[in-house]
């Protein structure tokens, strides 16, 4: 048996919105055995917008019944049927919410007429409803209430499988099915599609631009954990209107995957990534020489046309960089903004500046020690990591030039790196960014055999 399910809501989502009005048919696949519909006070205002768009003011609901008056029944005529509705993960999302608040577990199969009717009548310029319903003759009464568009469905699920030619609906029903699981508007290709390697995938919106980027070691794993759960968030329930095709692209390694993920966020700026959006290099060090001939270094914040000679994004990050250098240089702290009170000089108690801040020190040689410090940030090691390729005939390749990251590529297997030129030909470059830094800084600390120097 089929539940065939509409229902009217105050918002687009579950976790803080209520049901107005809930219609179930019990449909046998031949006609409506039972049929269960009813107003529902949400236990809060209609939002005049949602009056406008349904006809249910707050006036008609006032003595409707609460959810918790009809949650037994509801769940009664759900439990053991397969439920069905335009857009199913909407209306399920809000139903088993509802019941679990009062203790009813609703796990049931699910089948969504938008995912059958565009596999089963594929074309049509659009599959909302009302759109769907005209361009098959459906006569809809009472749209946008829970009863008519109900029982339109009822009569678009009755063309479904009598048109189901090639087993659609069966194979939606499957466990192993993710028909059920993806957003209405994604093709089921763009899924079947996915490989079981590493690498990043695309989520896009209806007009193609890239919405949301992740990274993974199994990108088919990945998406499907995105859509296996029903969460009522607004967050998640707009995620999933909003996602109409997935794509990928395959890496050889997650070190790559991950390079890769962040590059692309911070290319593209998807609406629904969060993390990694944030400006990048806020701070530096800078150095400039003080009205007695010391040079002396400074954290200040990165502005435009300014050239500081180490970045970094957390002022703290820039603390740990200053009293590492003060220690193996034997610089003063004073000189370099790390102590601001007029107290004596803590590097002097610590044995690692030699009274600069006193002037007991010559500029010349306090400024040579600088100036090796600032040698030490700027000249940093060159280096590729080599790793597994995507095929047996090739080795993955990522170029770090200077400390800073290049970009990544695939050398041939028995390719013999003998200067950075060689390699370059082979490179896709990509822009570096401090996220990049870290995930290598970390991946060659923790996998020395991996690394070549140049």
């Amino acid at each position: 048996m089929y539940a065939i399910v509409d229902i009217e809501t105050t918002g687009s989502y579950a976790a803080a919105n209520g049901i107005t009005e809930i219609s179930i048919q019990v449909f046998d696949g031949e006609k409506v055995i039972e049929q269960f519909e009813t107003l529902v006070n949400p236990g809060k205002t209609i939002p005049r917008y949602i009056q406008a768009f349904t006809g249910i003011t707050n006036e008609m609901v006032a003595d409707a019944p609460y959810f918790e008056e009809i949650a037994e029944k509801v769940f009664t005529v759900l439990q053991g049927n397969i439920f069905v509705a335009h857009n199913v993960n909407f209306d399920y999302s809000f139903i088993k919410s509802s019941l679990a608040h009062f203790g009813y577990s609703l796990n049931v199969k699910k089948l969504c007429t938008v995912r059958l009717a565009r596999q089963i009548f594929p074309g049509f310029p659009s599959y909302s409803l009302g759109n769907l319903c005209h361009s098959l003759n459906i006569q809809i009464k009472d749209r946008h209430r829970a009863g008519g568009d109900a029982s339109a469905t009822v009569v678009l699920f009755q063309k479904l499988l009598n048109g189901d030619a090639k087993g659609a609906i069966q194979s939606a029903l499957n466990r192993h099915s993710k028909d059920a699981v993806l957003p209405p508007a994604v093709p089921k290709e763009h899924f079947d599609a996915l490989p079981h390697s590493p690498g990043i995938y695309y989520f896009h919106d209806a007009k193609g631009k890239v919405v949301y980027v992740g990274k993974a070691k199994d990108i088919r794993s990945r998406v499907n954990s995105h859509f296996s759960n029903n969460s009522d968030s607004k967050q998640k329930q707009n995620f999933l209107r909003t996602v109409h095709a997935i794509s990928f692209q395959q890496t050889a390694t997650e070190l790559m995957a991950a390079i890769l993920e962040s590059t692309e966020i911070k290319r593209l700026w998807p609406a629904f990534n969060v993390s990694q959006k944030k400006p990048e290099e806020l701070f530096g060090i800078f150095v400039y020489e003080d009205q007695n001939g010391y040079m002396r270094l400074a954290i200040e914040k990165k502005r435009k046309n300014s050239t500081p000679i180490y970045t970094f994004h957390y002022k703290v990050d820039g603390h740990g960089v200053l009293r590492k250098l003060m220690k193996e240089f034997s610089l003063c702290p004073k000189l370099c903004f790390m102590q601001t009170s007029n107290d004596a000089c803590v590097g002097m108690d610590e044995g690692h500046c030699n009274g600069a801040c006193e002037k007991k020190e010559l500029p010349s040689l306090y400024n040579d020690r600088v100036l090796q410090a600032i040698s030490s940030l700027t000249k940093r090691p060159s280096y590729v990591v080599l790793d597994k390729g995507l095929t047996e005939d090739e080795v993955s390749c990522i170029m770090v030039v200077q400390g800073n990251f290049f970009g990544m590529g695939y050398l041939p297997k028995n390719f013999e790196i003998t200067s950075e030129r060689a390699i370059q030909e082979y490179i896709t470059p990509y822009k570096d960014n401090s996220t990049i830094r870290a995930l290598l800084s970390s991946f060659a600390n923790a996998n020395p055999e991996r690394i070549k120097m140049l």
